[in-house]
């Protein structure tokens, strides 16, 4: 664009002082006699007379005095090699082309002043003293100045010229724009367009030099830029009718262009996005900005040539960085940015157009995945930025960015993004094949920094975008074992990601389907060998830093400290998803997994093995044998596991454990199964007939009138029918027979009709809840009294899952003891028992079994409540019991005794 002859084509030029020169502008520039302080509140005829008065009195100058001399000319060698007019009848042209030839020579001699500069050698005595400053330098009143005169040549020799739509006009910047705007006269010679070219052949020619490009492009970039858009691109309509009225030469025109990528290159890049998106007619970036009034849209070709250099902005090496820095430099970054909700607000709408540009595959890439494979590495680039001010900004921007490549281009960013951010748990995977380089004992598999970035990112994307799309969802499932474990080691010590970690389990845990995030709860717990999980050669290791990293593991020889670790590391592993579960009640999870877990328990109690052990093994081989050995005891940890796991979930759940009517039926009928299993296989006893009974009065409160229900809570009900019908066929106890077929009977008719053991079953339950009989309250706080049912089921199989003396623990669920007493007070009077009875039950309260001790203690305290006649004649009988049980180290057992002492 800068002809290269201006400096250097005649010989070399004789140039003079800066000072002279910068004199020179502030005479051209001065208000004259205007009489005001300024040349921006002038009006037409001032500005006029102002600009006349100050070319004479420049004239005037380089004739009559000496000094000005050199000045002259030096001014009229760059005249008369410069190939634009400079004379117009029109005097705002007129002055511009003075000011643009003023420029030039405070070029040309700053070029002399550099090259002649030899600056003396540092003296090592005083290496504090500063250096020299090269001559060329210019002060900042200096500055100032040469800044008036680069603004007078754009406002008067660039603004005016540009077509409607292109660039911002003057009447929008600033009163003396406007004024400008109508002063300049545009029929005059030469054409508009070539007093266009000119400016900018002249302004970008001055910025050669780098203090003086500096000046230019920080302030003016966007009207020269505007400039050339128009004069390299835009179309023509028509041929001019004379030859030296043609606008420009094709050679013009291709300079133009040329010109105009060059400096597109040469600037701060997220300075020419910013530039580019207001040509296009994008949002500015202040609301304070004068650019920000309404004016004419950008015409169709300026619309596209800008979208096409903003996708070859994108493309090059860090344009993801310079588009997002484009757009979001200029409202202050983090703070600045989010201090109030609608600033906040107004950044994130920055946010949805920054991800929906970089979402959107441009048209200069060959394919949309040639453009994911460059510019991803680029978007995860933003998560990790240290400035706490661009940081926050730029992260919302990456994640709003990630769920809309997800969303829009699902198998590209499971390919570009997804996958580089997951590398490092899946590089932990059982199912991931480790080098043979990489197996030697201590080798670091993943590095302190490599998980830490891993997992923060990962909440960023899930959590905190919170898009459950399909893609993101998919491909977090075959790493949550490994979350898990990793989770579990943080809550061993302090940790920074343990939070993360628990928030992304929480959040993935909620937005799976239920079946699903069941199944993955198996996996954490270990029910489920085919769910990934931890390479059985990874462990997690404190790192130096304070982070942890995954390494190979040491090899254990001894099988005991190897047998140790292994049930510790379960131990640890179930407290851990108890505590998990424990944020999950609200939702209903935890009480979705309890109910698998009963259901499991079920299969535990009434497993046959009596046909393994049976079996003939004589035509086997020992590999068969040895498989079948190995099927065996997989089979009896799954079992202990499964007790296990009960008993962790009945200590760590609350009583708001079920949320729902249908969790509470699905857990009575799991209940039911497992009493019907036990009376198949002819292993009913005390303890299965108490979980039956408990199952039973559990229902007959419901519909007793603890819980409202309508008709799609009986349609629930509904599938207790045919476990009902069967105990009510297959149980010997005909008292259960007889609660059974009625509670049967109530469940079809909708509750409409009720016999009276069920309604003294619940009023039974009623009453040991509010001593008063104030049933009216209790109904219309039917909830609490639900909850509190539960609260009672779940502190009996807390106790009932406690280990017992014999070291084992019971698979059964103890009855409560409100629930019990609902399907005995039906047959059993005050004065009914018999001696026989009580020899029974004083029997049982020294059974070693803690559930048939724990309930003949609970039966004792009702019988002295009642004040059975038999019962009171053998009271110290009675308190020596009491008082030996108080020393019984299960927490039921003592409880009870404790009860009953008190009262």
């Amino acid at each position: 664009m800068a002809d290269p002859r201006l400096a250097a084509g005649g010989g070399p030029l004789e140039t003079c002082g800066l000072e002279r020169i910068l004199e020179a502008l502030r005479l051209l520039l001065s208000p004259g006699g205007s009489g005001s302080s300024s040349l921006q509140i002038t009006k037409h005829d001032v500005l006029l007379a102002t600009l006349k008065s100050n070319l004479s009195a420049l004239e005037d100058k380089f004739l009559k005095d000496p000094h000005w001399k050199k000045l002259k000319l030096l001014r009229d060698e760059i005249a008369n090699r410069a190939e634009w007019p400079q004379n117009s009848v029109d005097v705002t042209w007129s002055f511009t082309s003075q000011t643009l030839l003023l420029l030039l020579c405070l070029k040309e001699t700053m070029i002399h002043l550099a090259a002649d500069f030899n600056p003396a050698k540092p003296n090592p005595r005083t290496p504090e003293a500063a250096p020299a400053l090269s001559p060329d330098t210019l002060s900042i009143s200096q500055q100032k100045t040469v800044q008036s005169a680069l603004q007078f040549v754009v406002t008067l020799g660039v603004c005016p010229y540009l077509m409607p739509g292109v660039g911002v006009p003057l009447r929008y910047r600033t009163e003396f724009g406007a004024v400008v705007q109508d002063v300049v006269c545009l029929d005059a010679a030469p054409d508009a367009t070539r007093r266009l070219y000119t400016s900018c052949r002249v302004l970008l020619n001055v910025a050669q030099h780098a203090s003086l490009g500096s000046l230019i492009f920080c302030r003016h970039f966007g009207d020269i830029a505007a400039g050339l858009c128009q004069l390299g691109f835009c179309p023509t309509k028509r041929k001019s009718l004379k030859a030296e009225e043609e606008v420009l030469t094709e050679e013009e025109r291709v300079l133009s262009r040329e010109a105009l990528r060059d400096i597109l290159d040469q600037v701060y890049q997220p300075l020419a996005v910013r530039e580019l998106l207001i040509l296009q007619g994008g949002p500015p970036q202040s609301c304070t900005d004068v650019k920000t009034q309404v004016r004419c849209r950008a015409p169709a070709w300026l619309r596209r040539l800008c979208g096409q250099l903003l996708s070859e902005r994108l493309m090059r090496p860090s344009g993801v960085q310079a588009v997002v820095r484009g757009i979001l430099e200029g409202v202050g970054a983090g703070v600045a940015g989010g201090s109030d909700a609608e600033a906040t607000a107004a950044d994130w709408k920055k946010c949805d157009l920054i991800a929906k540009i970089l979402a959107s595959c441009p048209q200069q890439s060959l394919s949309p995945e040639d453009y994911y494979r460059d510019t991803c590495p680029q978007i995860l680039d933003l998560f990790h930025f240290q400035d706490k001010l661009t940081a926050r900004q730029f992260q919302r921007v990456a994640t709003t960015t990630f769920i809309t490549m997800s969303r829009e281009h699902p198998q590209l960013a499971a390919k570009y993004l997804l996958q580089p951010v997951l590398a490092p748990l899946h590089r932990c995977l059982n199912t991931a094949e480790i080098p043979e380089n990489d197996m030697v004992p201590g080798t670091i598999l993943v590095t302190e920094e490599e998980l830490s970035r891993c997992i923060e990112d990962v909440f960023k994307v899930y959590v905190v975008g919170n898009e459950p799309l399909t893609v993101l969802v998919d491909s977090l499932l075959p790493v949550l074992g490994v979350l898990f474990s990793l989770y579990c080691f943080t809550k061993q010590s302090v940790s920074h990601i343990r939070s993360l970690c628990q928030e992304i389990l929480l959040w993935i845990l909620g937005k799976l389907e239920r079946n699903k995030a069941v199944a993955s709860l198996k996996g954490f717990a270990g029910l489920d060998r085919s769910v990934p999980s931890l390479h059985s050669l990874c462990q997690f290791r404190a790192a130096t830093q304070g982070g942890i990293m995954v390494t190979i593991k040491e090899a254990i020889c001894d099988e005991d400290e190897a047998l140790y670790q292994k049930v510790s590391s379960e131990q640890y592993q179930l407290e851990h998803l108890g505590d998990l579960l424990s944020h999950c009640q609200e939702s209903g999870l935890a009480g979705d997994f309890f109910i698998f877990c009963l259901k499991e328990l079920t299969h535990v109690a009434v497993e046959n093995e009596a046909e393994l052990k049976t079996q003939h093994f004589s035509s086997k081989s020992l590999l068969e044998l040895e498989q079948h050995q190995t099927l065996l005891v997989e089979g009896q940890e799954q079992k202990l596991l499964v007790l296990q796991l009960l008993a962790v979930l009945c200590e760590r759940m609350s009583e708001q454990i079920f949320t729902n009517i249908t969790q509470v039926v699905d857990f009575v009928a799991a209940t039911l199964q497992r009493a019907c299993a036990s009376l198949a296989h002819q292993t009913e006893s005390t303890v299965e007939s108490q979980t039956l009974s408990m199952s039973m009065g559990l229902v007959a409160v419901m519909l007793g009138g603890a819980v409202q229900l309508n008709s799609s809570d009986f349609a629930v009900l509904k599938q207790l029918l045919p476990l009902l019908e069967k105990v009510s066929i297959t149980h010997p106890d005909p008292v259960i027979q007889e609660l059974a077929a009625d509670l049967r009977i109530t469940i079809s008719t909708h509750g409409a009709f009720s016999t009276e053991a069920v309604s003294v079953a619940a009023q039974s339950t009623l009453n040991k809840k509010d001593p008063e009989g104030k049933i009216e309250e209790q109904q219309q706080t039917s909830h609490e009294r639900y909850t509190d049912v539960s609260q009672n089921h779940l502190e009996q199989q807390q106790s009932h899952e406690k280990p017992n003396q014999t070291g084992l623990k019971s698979s059964a669920p103890l009855i409560p003891q409100e629930v019990s007493e609902s399907s005995t007070t039906a047959n059993q009077k005050s004065g009914s028992i018999t001696t026989e009875q009580l020899q029974e039950v004083l029997l049982s309260a020294y059974d070693p079994q803690i559930p048939t001790r724990a309930a003949a203690l609970r039966t004792l305290s009702r019988w002295i409540e009642r004040r059975e006649a038999r019962v009171l004649e053998v009271q110290e009988k009675l308190l020596k019991i009491f008082l030996e049980n108080l020393e019984h180290e299960d927490a039921f057992v003592y409880l009870s005794a404790i009860q009953e002492l008190f009262k």
